[in-house]
């Protein structure tokens, strides 16, 4: 019933109770009409009377009325607190059954649409292009169109300007070039071989995975502790390289970068399919549970076993929805749980002798529960060879890995070729805006940064450099926000989509509209969907299923991961741990909060103004504290 139904001014109508029509009461005998046949009721089988016939319940033989009709039945509809809601009671026992039948039916098919809570949360892949991307036909016949054009033509004027001031100053239009020279003059090799390395060294989580289908180990066991000890040891060989090397700021982003998305590739891949592990093993258990069924013989007296005994087969219906309710799909230890299977296994273990009905009712429990399991493993994949295990291949996991999603499934929609010309579009565009990022660098960035190096050098106190921050705010406040905007185009809109062209990866829904956020959280949800599906999935699904944390706790659990790697990144660039990014992360929780106040919610331009100025004002000031504290 909505908020909206109000029925305080409804009043009973005598006209409105037709004999013979719908709602005018029930026939005897089995609820059956007079004059109807084959049990349906009188007046055809319309849907409302075919849902009406499956939430009946059968009658007892009572004396019915002289004109097969019911007494009327007396209810009572009661005022609640809340404006348009109202308890239904009913004296009439009858009536008691017909509705408890139907909540008890209603609560078994919400059983089947809603099975336990899962570890991993479902996500939809579905063929899409990016927003920016001109085959996006949204895009393309946009209004807005022209205001992309402008952009780049002011980007392109932007260069020109830039080139010409270089050309009067230095002599050359590339300036005095310090940032191309920290990118290249040492160290690109030896760069480009450790990201070999680090993708190489992935396949650690194939080889384990490996190894849990062998039997060698099981996952629920040593296998995820041999991982997170694996995945540490990862992240903290990478972090140790670069300040060993003692690169660049260029070299150290890139490395760290790509070090945590090879991290949270590892992740998705191995405790997935770790679950999936135990899926596949209790499968097998089933399976066995169901041999042994088979090969018994059938008593002919009724068993006298406790535990064989506890099985009625009248509750099988009940058992079986207990089962989905109840056990987890990744459980192996059958005998320990509180279902339906433990009372079978029991029952197996045992060896009492079972009758023909119990052999059959344990029999078919058991298979819906390995045919559950079965579509379990195969997950959203269209055919046999993408399950697991089958999915356990080299090829499989090398074409998982160079894939522009963090999230791990057995099967991804895919388009049916490669459009090279698209590739090589895409790949200029790349190049093309790391020169724009270099220049924009160079440029506005690097003279404001070198001050603030300078004034270190020079022995200058806290309290002076401090009177320079707000300058220093101001020097790289727009440049900042450009290159904030251009890093985000360069992965999520270049590189990305030249990576699923080359795996014909089909989603590519890689951000959201995320300009036009009114708060925070939207933002965080849509300017980067693979790291936010990623989070929603193993961070913040995993620590309710898992840890049994609350919605808000396991919120908190995943900003304070977001945050602690953002200032992960910040000590490797500065060197220095000062918790500045750490907070302002944190800080984004009351923000969220605020957003749903009655200051801001629903005022969608004050919302999205506070979002802006946030992003346009946030990046300078904490660079800046980072620069001159």
């Amino acid at each position: 019933m909505s908020d909206n139904e109000d029925y305080e001014d409804v009043r009973f109508d005598a006209s409105a109770v037709i004999s013979g029509s719908e709602g005018g009461g029930l026939s005897t005998p089995g609820l059956i009409a007079p004059g109807s046949s084959n049990g349906s009721i009188s007046g055809g089988s319309s849907p409302a009377e075919r849902s009406y016939d499956d939430v009946r319940a059968p009658v007892d033989t009572e004396p019915s009325s002289p004109h097969g009709r019911r007494k009327s039945i007396q209810v009572h509809l009661e005022r609640t607190a809340k404006k348009g809601r109202y308890v239904l009671t009913a004296d009439d026992p009858e009536i008691r059954r017909i509705l408890k039948h139907g909540l008890e039916k209603e609560q078994a098919e919400r059983g089947l649409r809603n099975p336990q809570r899962v570890r991993f949360r479902d996500l939809v892949f579905t063929r899409q292009f990016s927003t920016f991307d001109r085959q996006n036909s949204l895009s393309y016949d946009s209004p807005f169109r022209g205001w992309f054009t402008l952009f780049w033509l002011c980007m392109a004027l932007l260069l020109l300007r830039v080139a010409m001031k270089n050309w009067k100053t230095h002599g050359s239009v590339l300036g005095g070039n310090e940032i191309w020279n920290m990118m290249f003059e040492r160290d690109v090799v030896v760069l480009g071989i450790t990201d070999g390395v680090m993708c190489a060294a992935t396949a650690f989580g194939f080889i384990l995975q490996k190894a849990v289908l062998g039997g060698y180990l099981t996952w629920e066991g040593p296998g995820y502790i041999i991982e997170h000890i694996w995945q540490t040891l990862y992240l903290g060989a990478v972090l140790y390289w670069t300040i060993y090397r003692e690169w660049p700021w260029t070299h150290t982003v890139f490395i760290v970068l790509h070090c945590m998305v090879f991290l949270m590739k590892q992740h998705s891949y191995s405790f997935y399919n770790g679950y999936l592990s135990q899926v596949y093993r209790r499968k097998n258990l089933l399976e066995q549970k169901l041999r042994e069924l088979a090969e018994k013989e059938p008593t002919v007296s009724r068993p006298t076993s406790p535990v064989a005994t506890s099985f009625e087969v009248s509750q099988q219906d009940n058992l079986r929805q207990r089962r989905r309710s109840s056990n987890s799909k990744a459980s192996t230890n059958v005998l320990e749980e509180k279902s339906a299977l433990s009372t079978i296994a029991k029952a197996v273990e045992s060896g009492e002798p079972l009758d023909s009905d119990q052999l059959e009712a344990f029999s078919g429990v058991v298979r819906d529960e390995i045919k559950n399991l079965s579509s379990e493993l195969r997950g959203k994949a269209a055919s046999e060879k993408n399950s697991y295990p089958n999915n356990l291949s080299f090829t499989n996991f090398a074409d998982w890995t160079i894939l522009p999603t963090l999230v791990y499934e057995l099967e991804y929609p895919r388009q049916e070729r490669i459009n090279w010309w698209y590739v090589a579009e895409k790949t200029a565009a790349t190049f093309g805006i790391i020169w724009v990022m270099i220049v924009v660098s160079q440029a506005y960035i690097y003279p404001p940064v070198a001050e603030t190096v300078r004034m270190k050098e020079a022995g200058m106190t806290l309290q002076e450099r401090t009177r320079e921050f707000p300058w220093i705010v101001s020097d790289i406040l727009f440049p900042l926000l450009l290159e904030q905007i251009l890093t985000w185009y360069l992965i999520w809109e270049c590189i990305l989509n030249v990576l699923a062209e080359l795996t014909r990866f089909a989603d590519r829904g890689f951000y959201g509209d995320w300009w036009n956020s009114v708060s925070f959280d939207q933002y965080a949800r849509d300017w980067n969907r693979p790291v936010h599906n990623f989070l929603l999935r193993h961070v913040y699904h995993s620590s309710i299923s898992s840890w049994h944390l609350s919605k808000s706790s396991a919120t908190f659990v995943t900003f304070l991961l977001s945050a602690l790697i953002h200032e992960l990144v910040m000590f490797c660039l500065f060197k220095k741990v000062r918790g500045y990014l750490f907070a302002m992360q944190l800080l984004q929780i009351p923000l969220v909060s605020l957003s749903r106040t009655r200051l801001l919610k629903g005022r969608t331009i004050l919302g999205n103004i506070v979002f802006w100025i946030g992003l346009f004002v946030g990046p300078s000031f904490l660079t800046s504290l980072y620069l001159i504290v």
